[in-house]
């Protein structure tokens, strides 16, 4: 049952939304959580979770759920067909997550939503923000629920809703940026595979592919493909590894249990907040999911911003401290956007001349243990680990 008012609206149950809610719940507080969807998506979407993220959410208590859910790789490599050009591992970390944590997104959503019902929240479902009127103390929502249009009065309102964020809309935040040409794809299948203990970047002159192992013997492929249909097949997915993929032992897939297509964006909001209004992951930041970086930087978004507004509307902070959200994730999200683009314009390199330039420096690059150790850093998010905390009150 919906109330009529509440502290904080938090508008999306995606990964973000959910951590949000249960950092606010385990603070004492009982934000209202509300998603258009009946129930949360059972589509694996993104699929790895960094050692900066997980130490991040030990403060929500689910780290240990989540590696115990997760399958760990240690290694990363750059491929050209079979032909290994850069290689990094980490397992030497600085931190007690050495790892790439494979889970599913879907699982990980299942995971917060568990640790939000033990903490005592829950997710109104099937109820659609409809319109959002900020003013001086707070802003107004118009929901559309199962039980008909409903107002609900927040002091906050967080927008956890996505690339066509309506809260963003009603903030008036632009959203600057660009989208890339051409459709990716992304399946996950059973298949048998030679690369099994390893997440796989192809830069192949047939184009680009990545492969990551994932938990429960399943493989996460991400593709770029011209007019990629919009749910490849078994004989479609098995035509990009023919191509792309090792020579001398092929890999061969036995069934597609989830595909689709997508086009990549590059944008990141101009702000963050807007008087009551605050958004959060892909609201506002999308890229290419080069590196896999784009869930885990929501997912830290929310755990700052829950900390934020605990110590704000428990007392303990005055309104300005708020702003510290803004100041501590654009930029980091600045980050993110130009590592991911950097990775996706070296992965997709088309002219022959400029990819054998490309591998030459990769290898190069590959012998130099510091700028694997930085990469390894900047991948796992613990080069940014100043960005994923805030100062007591």
């Amino acid at each position: 049952m919906l109330p009529q008012e509440t502290e904080v609206l938090i508008v999306g149950a995606g990964p973000a939304g959910l951590a949000l809610a249960a950092a606010l719940q385990q603070a004492g507080l009982h934000p209202v959580i509300v998603d258009r969807l009946a129930a949360g998506q059972n589509t694996s979407r993104a699929a790895v979770i960094h050692a900066h993220t997980l130490e991040v959410l030990e403060r929500l208590g689910i780290a240990d759920a989540l590696e115990r859910r997760g399958l760990p790789l240690t290694r990363f490599a750059l491929r050209d067909h079979d032909n290994a050009l850069f290689e990094l591992d980490f397992s030497m970390l600085p931190s007690r997550y050495a790892q790439i944590l494979m889970l599913p997104q879907d699982e990980t959503e299942a995971i917060l939503a568990e640790r939000l019902k033990t903490l005592g929240g829950s997710v109104q479902r099937g109820v659609t923000v409809t319109k959002i009127t900020p003013d001086a103390t707070g802003a107004t929502a118009v929901l559309d629920t199962p039980e008909g249009e409903r107002t609900l009065r927040a002091r906050y309102v967080i927008g956890g809703d996505g690339m066509h964020s309506i809260v963003r809309e009603a903030a008036g935040i632009s959203f600057d940026g660009e989208t890339y040409a051409g459709s990716f794809v992304l399946a996950d299948v059973h298949m048998d595979w030679p690369l099994s203990s390893e997440v796989t970047m192809f830069l192949s002159p047939e184009g680009m592919g990545v492969i990551a192992p994932l938990p429960k013997g399943r493989y996460r492929l991400v593709a770029p493909v011209e007019n990629a249909p919009e749910a490849p097949n078994v004989a479609f997915i098995q035509a990009i590894l023919d191509a792309r993929g090792p020579r001398k032992s092929p890999g061969r897939v036995r069934d597609v249990l989830w595909s689709s297509r997508f086009r990549v964006h590059h944008r990141v909001a101009a702000h963050y907040r807007s008087g009551s209004l605050f958004i959060m992951g892909d609201a506002a930041h999308v890229h290419s999911p080069a590196g896999g970086q784009g869930m885990n930087t929501g997912l830290v978004d929310a755990v700052v911003l829950g900390q934020l507004l605990a110590d704000v509307l428990r007392g303990r902070a005055p309104e300005e401290r708020l702003d510290l959200y803004e100041q501590k994730r654009r930029p980091a999200a600045a980050e993110v956007l130009a590592l991911a683009d950097r990775l996706t314009r070296v992965a997709t390199v088309r002219n022959p001349v400029a990819r054998v330039l490309r591998n030459l420096v990769l290898r190069a690059l590959g012998a130099s243990p510091v700028f694997g150790r930085k990469l390894a850093l900047t991948l796992s998010g613990l080069a940014r680990k100043g960005a994923g905390t805030v100062p007591p009150p």
